[in-house]
């Protein structure tokens, strides 16, 4: 049978799967993927956690645990997803040791919460690195104005980051400014730069579904024509600007001192029309050097069906542009588009926030009730501990 996903990683794309749960990992499904699959890294957000604590009893000796101790809804919350990450990125460092560093990286979100808030988001996100304490981490910030200055600053520490919510291409620029910033202020403090990581995540399928959503509204053939074309050409032309920034002087200056690229990666690569290829943001966005993180149905489909060709990106800069152009000629307000979706972004995931922490506090106050049980709590700690390889 043709291995689709070994011809994909063969471009220089790596693969990495975009969900997370303790179910996942206890079941040895995390490492099955990373074996069979090539699946390289793992993304998790706020609404990933939040699905996955809501689904699942094998947090219950752990919410005993934590109702015992009294410890508040915020802390849970931390306790519950640095459990997880901790023991994903034990499960991935094969691929980090393999790579030298390069993938086998699992991400974790500073609370979104702080979006807006440079210092606290500078704050957790140390704390979090510390608290995983692992080298294949990476903290997700939000490449919000705010944002910008907190990559910068917490990379200068020397922890690896995940931007996410990149939607733009003058942000991604401004991202992309930020990592350098950060890189040259960790040298000078005295970092490792071949230790430390980076990816910016590009949003993929949301633009399509806003972009689509003002085309319908406008009505005309030629706007309807224009249907699920604003992404790719949007990633494209973001690789476009990554390919200029990681050859220049300034970078090369970076890289000899042993700094590895911020990687492009794509991020929600699942397609929300059905009338769309379920495939299509990861056949149409190849490129070497990039990042497809994947919901595990992308993962299975692609491995199916899908389609490589060594680079669909590089030479279709032009046609993005005229796709750009006849969005525009048609009505379409680019920067208002780019301004919704980082707006709505950083509040789906504030809301999924909100979910994650009443879920668990009501799974606190169940848990509580059932915390005087001491053989039955025993006994989940031990069987977790076991699972996790020691990682409690």
């Amino acid at each position: 049978m043709t291995d689709r996903l070994s011809e994909l990683q063969a471009t220089g794309v790596a693969i990495w799967l975009d969900d997370l749960s303790r179910v996942r990992l206890s079941s040895g499904g995390l490492d099955k993927l990373r074996r069979e699959s090539h699946v390289a890294g793992v993304t998790t957000n706020p609404t990933i956690f939040a699905k996955a604590l809501s689904d699942a009893d094998e947090y219950d000796w752990q919410l005993r645990d934590l109702a015992t101790r009294g410890v508040d809804v915020e802390e849970a919350v931390r306790m519950l997803t640095t459990y997880d990450v901790r023991w994903a990125c034990d499960v991935m460092r094969p691929s980090y040791d393999v790579s030298d560093g390069v993938d086998g990286r699992v991400s974790i979100e500073v609370d979104p919460r702080s979006a807006h808030d440079t210092e606290k988001t500078v704050a957790e996100a140390k704390a979090l690195w510390w608290l995983v304490d692992r080298p294949n981490l990476f903290i997700k910030i939000p490449a919000t104005e705010e944002g910008l200055p907190a990559i910068t600053r917490t990379l200068a520490e020397g922890i690896s980051v995940n931007v996410t919510l990149i939607f733009g291409l003058d942000r991604y620029s401004q991202v992309m400014e930020a990592f350098l910033a950060g890189l040259e202020q960790a040298q000078a403090n005295g970092h490792d730069l071949s230790k430390i990581g980076s990816v910016a995540s590009f949003f993929v399928s949301r633009v399509d579904t806003e972009v689509d959503k003002r085309l319908e509204k406008i009505g005309s053939d030629q706007a309807k024509a224009l249907r699920g074309k604003a992404a790719v050409a949007n990633a494209r032309l973001a690789y476009e600007r990554y390919g200029e920034v990681f050859s220049s002087a300034r970078w090369q200056k970076l890289a000899d001192a042993g700094a590895h690229p911020q990687r492009p990666l794509w991020a929600s690569t699942s397609t929300k029309n059905p009338d769309y290829r379920d495939v299509i943001y990861v056949e149409e966005l190849i490129a070497p050097g990039t990042v497809n993180t994947m919901p595990e149905p992308v993962v299975h489909a692609y491995a199916d069906h899908g389609e490589t060709q060594a680079d669909t990106v590089t030479g279709a800069y032009d046609d993005a542009r005229r796709v750009f152009a006849d969005l525009e000629s048609v009505g379409v307000d680019l920067a208002d588009v780019i301004a919704t979706l980082e707006k709505e972004g950083v509040e789906k995931f504030e809301a999924s926030w909100v979910e994650l922490l009443e879920g668990v506090k009501k799974s606190l106050a169940e848990a509580a009730k059932g915390a005087d049980s001491p053989h039955q709590a025993a006994g989940g700690n031990a069987q977790a501990a076991q699972q996790a390889g020691g990682n409690a």
